[in-house]
């Protein structure tokens, strides 16, 4: 409120110049379209988000399956990162070749990534496969959809807000540029006179 006071005993004043209106009325504007805009954009892109991730994460619940496999025998070699400081929980797997049974009855085997420190063989662990027993990553959970949801709708927010700062830096910029012109025009019809005697005068 008291911005807009400000703003329109400014108007009254006998100095300002036009392109002082401007850029005031560029910065309250913008600053209201930011104030409003960006919550609606963060709060639409994020639901926007965790719908389709939702959807996602309810597809591949009906695809993925989690099994029991058993370890045929190890494959021989360390653990992908045998340092658990600096490992992931995938680098601390070990290689076994295993057994394990589709979805669909059909019986597998193959090399792949245990969660066992020291594997043996018979030892059994879980993996997840699609319904004909091919290999595929855990499926996405519901916390892990929210989270990105609210990273998408807090990213939509913030870039909503960049693009209306710069535009009205973009506004700023050629009002200013507007400014120096019409200088340059005053100048050019004042310079030549400039410092003679009588100048200017009847």
């Amino acid at each position: 409120m008291r911005s807009i006071v400000g703003l329109w005993r400014w108007r009254r004043n006998p100095v300002r110049r036009g392109t002082d209106l401007v850029e005031a009325w560029t910065a309250l504007i913008t600053v209201v379209l930011i104030v409003l805009l960006c919550p609606v954009a963060g709060l639409a892109a994020g639901n926007h988000a965790h719908d389709a991730l939702q959807q996602t994460v309810d597809t591949q619940i009906h695809v993925r399956h989690r099994l029991v496999a058993t370890v045929v025998k190890p494959d021989g070699g360390p653990r992908v990162d045998s340092d658990p400081e600096t490992s992931t929980a995938r680098d601390s797997h070990s290689r076994v070749l295993a057994d394990w049974k589709a979805p669909d009855g059909t019986q597998h085997r193959g090399k792949v990534l245990a969660d066992l420190s020291r594997p043996r063989t018979g030892d059994h662990f879980e993996l997840w496969t699609d319904r004909r027993g091919r290999i595929v990553g855990r499926p996405l959970d519901g916390s892990t959809a929210g989270a990105h949801a609210v990273l998408a709708g807090l990213g939509t927010a913030a870039a909503t807000g960049v693009v209306l700062e710069g535009a009205r830096r973009l506004l700023l910029w050629r009002s200013v540029r507007r400014r120096y012109d019409q200088w340059d025009s005053a100048w050019a019809k004042t310079g030549p006179d400039w410092g003679r005697a009588g100048a200017g005068s009847e």
